[in-house]
C-alpha cells in the first residue's frame, strides 16, 4: 500500500487472512509436487492486490523460491515484451540476466521461438528449485507479453513454476485469457478481493495512527467504501491538515492533495511531469519536461521520496501506487496534458527511444490531419510488425483514421494498412479498407499498387476468382510502375493455379517471372516462383514443382517447408530429412507451423504414425496460437485416417467433425476435396458404400482426383470403394488418372507403383498387383507398400494361390503392425477366413487409455529422456524432432500417467522393471 512507511506498508493485509491462506496453499503445493500453478488476484483499484501479491512473494522467497516480480504499466502497454521483462529482469536477484534476455528479444519476430526459449530458460532455473514469476496489473500488459503468458504456464506445467498475477475486474480482459489458457492444464486459483469489513478498516486506522481511532475518524473512513488504499490516503491527508478536527472531503484527489499541499512548487511540478510520463519514468525524462537540469531537480526528487509518493529503484522512479499517479495527473489541466504528452513523445524519440515508446503519448493528443502523429504511428507499426502484427494493425488503422482527406498520404498509409492487416490475419478488415480507398478513385498508378497490396489478402481469403478479376483489371487499366505490373502478373498466375486451365496458368506464370526479372523486383520474383510451383504441383509435374520451390527457397528461406514437401512428392525423403534437420529458428511463427506440417508429412510417409499424429497436433496448436490457420483442414483429415488405421473410431469421428468445422472457415477446393474423401472413408467404415461412392464423385467434381496432392497416395482406397460400391466406371476413371500421373512422374516409385496397383485392382489381375508391389518396394512410403501387399494377397487368395497369398498378407500385416496401424492389421488378418469368420474372430486388444501401456513408442522415449533430466530441447535434439513436438508428447505422457511434474515422472520411471 502507498503511504509514508511504517505500518502503512502492511496495512492492506488486514482482513485478507483467508485469501492469503489460498495463496500459501498454492505455494506449498508447487514446492511439494514439483508441478506448476497459477493464481490471479482480482479486484478494483486500491483494494489491496499489490500488497497481497507482495506478501505472497515474500513468503515464497522465504520458502526457497527464486522470485521475479514486475508490474505492467498503462503507458507501456504497446511496447513489446516490456511487461514480462519487468518480471524477469528487475529486482535484486533477477531471474534472467539482461544479456540473455536481450539475446532472446532480438528474435522477437518469431513469437513461437521466443516463447520456447523463454520456457527453456525458466525450466533450467526451475531445475535447481521452485520459481515464482509475479506480474502486477496484467490488464495493462503488452500484446507480446500476453501472448507469452497464455503459453508459458501450460508449457512449464511440469516444472515447479508458480505464476502470480493481479488484475482489475474485467469480464474478458488479458488476465482472464491467461487463466482460461491454463485452466485444465495446471492448478489455477482466482482470488477475488472485495471491500474490507468495517472491523478491518478500523484495525487499519489503528495501525496508521498508532492509537485507537476515534468515532470521528471512523465516520470519515466510511467514505472509503472498504477500499484500503483510499482509507490510507485519507488518513495520510489528515496527518498534513492544519487542524485535527478540520473536515476533510472524501475522495482520493482530495486525500492526495492533503499530502501535496506541503510540498514545494518545484516538487509539485516535477511530480506532475512524472505523472504525464507514466507510473514509472526516468529522472532525465521528467527533468526534460520540466525544462530544468537533472541536478537542479535533485531536491524535488528527494522531497517526493520522503513524502512517500515515489520509490527510487536506481534505474527509474515509480509512483508508489498508480492511483497516486492518477490523482496527481488529475490536477494537470486537460489542455496542458495533451501538450505535455506530445512534448514527451518528441523527447522520447529525440533521446533515441523507439517510436513505439512514444505512441501512447502521441495518441493522447492526436487529431484528424495530425501528420506528425501519422508519421510516428507508421514508424512504430513498421517496427513492431514482426513482433506483434495485431498491434501493428491497430496502429495503422488509427493512422489511417487520422488522414481524413483523399490524397497521396492517405493512399500511402492505406497501402501500408492493408499489408499490415493482412499480415495480422485480419483479412476482412484489410479488404474493407482497400475497397474504401479504391472507392475514392485514386490515380491509375495508385490503383495498381492498392490492388497489388490486396493480392495477399484475397489469396488468404481463398477468393482466387476475385483475385484474378482484379489483377486483370489493374493490368488492363495500365499506368503501373514496372515492378507493380510484375507483382500483379504474378498474383494473376497464382490465382490461375486454382483454376482448371493449368496450361494457361503456366504460361501466365512464366510471363510473370520474366517481368519480375526485368523489373528487378524481389517481391514479384517470389510471387511468380510461388505461383509456378503451385501450378506444377497441381498439374502433377512434381519434378518441375521441386525445381520451382528449390529456386524459391534460395531467394526466400521462409519457403523451406514448401521445398521439403516438394522433395517428398518425388520420393526424395533423404533430402527432405536433411532439410528438416536444419535450424528451424530462422522461421517465423507461421513458418514454424508449416515446418511441422512438412515434418508430419515426412513421418506419415515413412509410416511413423505416432510421430505424424504428434506433429500435426502441434502444428494446429501453433497455428491457433498465432491465429493463422493454414493446414488445419488437411491436418485433421490425416489425423482422422490415422485414428481409423489404429482402430480408434471415436477419435476418427472427432477429427472428421473438426475438419468440417475448419472447412467452413477455409473452403478452398483442395480442402473441400480432402474432407469429401474423408467422408467417403468413414462411410465405407460404417458399411454405407453408396454414400462412399457419392462422396468420391463429389471429389471428382472439385477437379480430377489426382490433382489433390493429399489424396494421391490414397487413390487405391478410392478405387477399392468404387469397386465395392458397384461403380466400376468410377474405378476405371481413377485408375486412368493414376496412370496419367505416373506418366508425368516416371522416376517416382510411389506414382508408378500406385498406378499399377489401381490398374491391378480394376482388372483384378494378380500379376499387375505383383508388379505394383515390386515398384512400391522402391518407395519409402511403407503404408502404401503394405496396402499393395494386402491387395495382392486378396487377389492371389481369390485365384486359389494360397501359399503366395499367405506370404503377401504376412508382409502387409508386418508393415501395418510396425507403423501401429492395428485396425489395418486386423483387417488383413481376417482375409484368409473371409469376412464372416473375421467378424466372429476376437479383435486384438486395443491399447489401454491410461498407464504406461497407453504410451506410444515415441511417448515412451520422451518419458525416459525427461525422467533422466533432459530438457525439452535436449530431448528434441536426441530424438531429432522439434521441442514443440516433445512438448506434445510430454503432454500426452502426463495425461495418460495422471501425473503433474517431472519429479513424479522420474519416480514412476525409476519404479518400472526396466526403469
Amino acid at each position: 500500500m502507498a503511504g509514508s512507511g511504517g505500518p502503512l506498508s502492511r496495512s492492506g493485509l488486514r482482513g485478507r487472512e483467508a485469501e492469503l491462506e489460498q495463496l500459501q496453499a498454492l505455494i506449498t503445493s508447487v514446492a511439494r509436487t514439483g508441478g506448476g500453478g497459477l493464481a490471479l488476484i482480482r479486484g478494483e483499484p486500491g483494494i489491496g492486490k499489490t500488497t497481497l501479491l507482495a506478501e505472497a512473494v515474500s513468503r515464497a522467497g522465504a520458502a526457497g523460491f527464486s522470485v521475479g516480480l514486475g508490474k505492467a504499466e498503462e503507458l507501456h502497454h504497446v511496447v513489446p515484451l516490456s511487461s514480462l521483462a519487468a518480471s524477469l529482469l528487475h529486482g535484486d536477484r533477477p531471474l534472467l540476466s539482461d544479456g540473455s534476455f536481450v539475446d532472446l528479444a532480438r528474435r522477437h519476430d518469431q513469437r513461437i521461438w521466443l516463447v520456447e526459449r523463454l520456457a527453456e530458460a525458466v525450466e533450467a532455473l526451475a531445475g535447481s528449485g521452485p520459481v515464482l514469476i509475479g506480474l502486477d496489473d496484467v490488464q495493462w500488459a503488452d500484446a507480446l507479453s500476453r501472448f507469452a503468458l497464455r503459453q508459458l504456464p501450460t508449457r512449464l506445467r511440469t516444472s515447479p513454476v508458480l505464476w502470480l498475477l493481479t488484475a482489475r475486474q474485467e469480464p474478458a480482459g488479458p488476465a482472464e485469457e491467461v487463466v482460461a489458457a491454463a485452466t485444465g492444464n495446471l492448478p489455477t486459483v482466482t482470488v477475488a478481493l472485495g471491500p474490507l469489513s468495517g472491523a478491518a478498516i478500523g484495525q487499519l486506522a489503528d495501525d496508521a495512527l498508532g492509537t485507537a481511532a476515534d468515532a470521528w475518524v471512523r465516520d470519515l473512513l466510511d467514505g472509503a467504501g472498504g477500499n484500503p488504499f483510499l482509507a490510507v490516503e485519507l488518513l495520510a491527508g489528515l496527518g498534513t491538515a492544519d487542524a485535527a478536527e478540520q473536515a476533510v472531503p472524501s475522495g482520493l484527489v482530495v486525500g492526495v492533495r492533503g499530502r501535496l499541499g506541503s510540498l514545494r512548487p518545484d516538487t509539485l511540478r516535477f511530480l506532475r511531469m512524472g505523472a504525464v510520463l507514466g507510473r514509472g519514468f526516468g529522472f532525465q525524462d521528467a527533468a526534460a519536461l520540466c525544462g530544468r537540469s537533472a541536478a537542479a531537480l535533485v531536491p524535488a526528487l528527494e522531497e517526493a521520496v520522503r513524502a512517500g509518493l515515489l520509490d527510487d529503484d536506481g534505474d527509474r522512479l515509480v509512483f508508489r501506487h498508480d492511483l497516486l499517479r492518477q490523482a496527481v495527473y488529475a490536477d494537470v489541466p486537460p489542455s496542458a496534458r495533451k501538450a505535455l504528452h506530445r512534448e514527451a513523445a518528441r523527447h522520447l524519440v529525440a533521446a533515441g527511444g523507439r517510436p513505439v515508446d512514444a505512441v501512447p503519448h502521441i495518441l493522447r493528443g492526436a487529431v484528424p490531419g495530425d501528420e506528425e502523429a501519422v508519421a510516428l504511428l507508421r514508424r512504430a507499426a513498421e517496427d513492431v510488425l514482426p513482433v506483434t502484427p495485431g498491434l501493428a494493425a491497430d496502429l495503422m488503422t488509427r493512422a489511417l483514421e487520422l488522414v481524413p482527406s483523399p490524397g497521396p498520404l492517405k493512399f500511402a498509409v492505406g497501402e501500408q494498412a492493408i499489408l499490415t492487416l493482412t499480415r495480422a490475419g485480419r483479412n476482412r478488415e484489410a479488404l474493407s479498407a482497400g475497397d474504401r480507398l479504391l472507392a475514392e478513385l485514386p490515380p491509375l498508378a495508385t490503383f495498381g499498387r492498392l490492388q497489388a497490396a490486396l493480392g495477399g489478402t484475397l489469396w488468404s481469403l481463398d477468393l482466387t476468382e476475385e483475385l484474378r478479376r482484379r489483377t486483370e483489371a489493374a493490368l488492363t487499366t495500365g499506368g503501373c510502375a514496372p515492378e507493380i505490373c510484375a507483382r500483379l502478373a504474378a498474383l494473376r498466375a497464382l490465382a490461375l493455379s486454382r483454376g482448371r486451365d493449368l496450361l494457361a496458368a503456366r504460361e501466365a506464370g512464366e510471363a510473370a517471372l520474366r517481368a519480375a526479372t526485368a523489373a528487378g523486383d524481389r517481391e514479384a520474383h517470389v510471387l511468380a516462383l510461388s505461383g509456378l510451383g503451385e501450378i506444377a504441383l497441381n498439374a502433377g509435374e512434381t519434378a518441375l514443382g521441386l525445381e520451382r520451390f528449390v529456386a524459391l527457397n534460395a531467394i526466400d528461406s521462409g519457403f523451406l517447408p514448401e521445398e521439403i514437401v516438394a522433395h517428398l512428392h518425388v520420393d526424395d525423403f533423404a533430402s527432405a530429412e536433411r532439410l528438416l534437420l536444419g535450424p528451424a529458428e530462422k522461421a517465423g511463427a507461421t513458418r514454424q507451423a508449416m515446418l511441422l506440417w512438412a515434418r508430419g508429412q515426412h513421418d506419415l510417409g515413412l509410416g511413423r504414425l505416432d510421430d505424424a499424429e504428434a506433429g500435426f497436433e502441434t502444428m494446429e496448436r501453433l497455428e491457433d496460437e498465432v491465429g493463422v490457420p493454414v493446414q488445419q483442414v488437411n491436418g485433421r483429415v490425416i489425423r482422422s485416417r490415422i485414428a481409423l488405421l489404429r482402430g480408434d473410431r471415436e477419435a476418427a469421428r472427432e477429427h472428421l467433425a473438426a475438419a468440417r468445422e475448419r472447412l467452413a472457415v477455409k473452403p478452398n477446393p483442395g480442402n473441400t476435396a480432402a474432407v469429401r474423401f474423408l467422408e467417403a472413408v468413414h462411410a465405407e467404415a460404417d458399411g454405407d458404400l453408396g454414400l462412399a461412392v457419392d462422396r468420391i464423385r463429389l471429389v471428382q467434381q472439385e477437379g480430377p482426383f489426382m490433382r489433390w496432392r493429399l489424396l494421391r497416395d490414397w487413390v487405391d482406397a478410392a478405387v477399392r470403394m468404387s469397386l465395392r460400391g458397384g461403380a466400376p466406371e468410377l474405378a476405371e476413371d481413377l485408375a486412368a488418372q493414376a496412370e496419367s500421373h505416373a506418366g508425368r512422374n516416371p522416376s517416382v516409385p510411389t506414382a508408378t507403383g500406385i498406378a499399377a496397383q489401381a490398374r491391378g485392382l480394376v482388372a483384378n489381375d494378380p500379376a499387375v498387383l505383383e508388379h505394383a508391389v515390386e515398384l512400391l518396394a522402391r518407395s519409402p512410403r511403407r503404408l502404401v507398400l503394405a496396402a499393395a501387399y494386402a491387395d495382392l494377397g486378396r487377389a492371389l487368395l481369390a485365384a486359389g494361390r494360397k501359399d503366395r497369398a499367405t506370404a503377401a498378407l504376412a508382409q502387409a500385416r508386418g508393415a501395418f503392425a510396425e507403423s501401429g496401424a492395428h485396425a489395418a492389421v486386423e483387417e488383413v488378418r481376417r482375409v484368409p477366413e473371409g469376412p464372416e469368420a473375421g467378424r466372429r474372430k476376437a479383435a486384438a486388444a486395443p491399447r489401454p487409455v491410461q498407464g504406461w501401456g497407453a504410451l506410444t513408442a515415441s511417448e515412451r522415449k520422451v518419458a525416459h529422456l525427461i525422467a533422466r533430466g533432459h530438457t525439452n530441447r535436449s530431448a528434441a535434439e536426441t530424438l531429432v524432432v522439434s521441442p514443440h513436438t516433445v512438448n506434445t508428447h510430454l503432454t500426452a505422457v502426463f495425461r495418460k500417467l495422471s501425473i503433474s511434474s517431472r519429479v513424479q515422472l522420474a519416480n514412476l520411471v525409476a519404479s518400472l522393471p526396466d526403469g
